[in-house]
């Protein structure tokens, strides 16, 4: 290993919980803000719903730079958010708007399929080849762990990420339009997109 070169590693370290929920809110936190307004109130419940097993980290000097969360038929990275959790933290009206929205987002895997829950990189770290390596390295883990594809939705308004992942091999196998949920969610399409792990 070179200097300066990150380390990946399946798990996410306890010590990096609340660095992963910032680069996370970072990433989606404008998706997010629609559930949660508030930023604090996002991270908190970022922090505490994290499933340590489901992710794949980037750690470069001791220092969180990147995290790929995933979900499969045994949990998820952000399995932890729960809609009593919701209650609790933000009231019921608000937790129930926040449960609401969520469940728009909601993905569950099929038999044999591991399902990306979401790539979150340092903004200093972006085009360095990172949110890359960390795809590399969740289908590794997959492979590794018996799942024959591995499944993720891009938004229409994501077109870099799009091309990222036909990089990395994914095919677009069906796109769907919610043209209603546009001012809502600030995107109407989203794009169903398999690696398959057998022609790897």
């Amino acid at each position: 290993m070179r200097i300066g070169e990150p380390i990946y590693r399946p798990g996410l370290p306890e010590k990096f919980r609340s660095r992963a929920a910032l680069l996370y809110d970072q990433a989606f936190g404008e998706k997010f803000s629609v559930a949660v307004r508030s930023m604090e109130s996002r991270i908190l419940l970022l922090n505490n719903c994290f499933l340590p097993e489901y992710a794949i980290v980037a750690e470069l000097d001791q220092k969180l730079i990147g995290v790929a969360g995933f979900h499969t038929p045994t949990g998820s990275f952000t399995g932890g958010i729960t809609y009593r959790g919701l209650l609790s933290q933000l009231g019921f009206i608000k937790g129930n708007w926040a449960a609401f929205i969520f469940s728009l987002y909601a993905r569950k895997p099929s038999p044999g399929e591991l399902v990306m829950d979401g790539i979150a990189v340092d903004v200093d770290a972006r085009g360095k080849g990172v949110g890359g390596r960390l795809l590399d390295e969740v289908a590794a883990y997959a492979r590794d762990h018996g799942f024959d594809h591995v499944r993720l939705d891009v938004i229409d308004i994501n077109p870099k990420a799009k091309k990222l992942y036909e990089r990395k091999g994914f095919k677009a196998v069906r796109t769907e339009f919610y043209p209603v949920l546009r001012r809502l969610l600030g995107f109407s399409a989203s794009t169903t997109m398999l690696l398959d792990l057998s022609e790897q």
